[in-house]
């Protein structure tokens, strides 16, 4: 976009930059939510299951669409990753991107974010397709991915930019 070299080395170049540690710490953000909806299932599970363990799968599968608990577990279930969801999208949706674009903290980055999607709750809301892409080119064996990264990539990366001002 800036008419740079982009060879293959030059991608990992982001490694040197400023962005590498306002990333980690994003990515450690990340990490202690994905804990937290961990955390969340378990104590989901316990709370309709008890501590019992499934003896298979099979088993466990029949639990869930047969009986009350399961049904109860799916609904909740559901419900609570879909709020878990809608957390790490939209703290990440724009920050990442940012970060990589300009010198911001996490933040500065984190608060952008979260304004987009207050802004632009439809087209963000339509971010989903990126989900159904890649859970599609994941199917072939993950083959998929490496087309569709690349393109989703790109295609993001031009929505970030119109998302942001500049």
């Amino acid at each position: 976009e800036l008419g740079l070299n982009h060879n293959r080395r030059k991608a990992f170049h982001v490694l040197q930059r400023h962005s590498i540690r306002p990333i980690s710490m994003l990515g450690l953000l990340l990490m202690i939510l994905y804990i937290g909806w961990l955390f969340t299932a378990q104590l989901l599970y316990v709370k309709y299951f008890g501590n019992v363990v499934p003896e298979s799968i099979a088993q466990f599968a029949t639990d869930m669409v047969t009986t009350d608990a399961g049904w109860s577990l799916i609904i909740v279930g559901t419900f609570a990753g879909f709020v878990f969801a809608a957390i790490v999208f939209t703290i990440s949706v724009v920050s990442f991107p940012m970060i990589l674009d300009r010198d911001v903290g996490v933040v500065t980055a984190v608060v952008a974010s979260v304004r987009a999607v207050i802004a632009n709750p439809i087209p963000m809301g339509l971010g989903i397709i990126v989900a159904y892409v890649m859970f599609i080119a994941a199917i072939p064996f993950f083959l998929g991915l490496a087309i569709a990264l690349p393109v989703l990539g790109h295609a993001t990366w031009h929505l970030y930019r119109k998302v942001v001002e500049f």
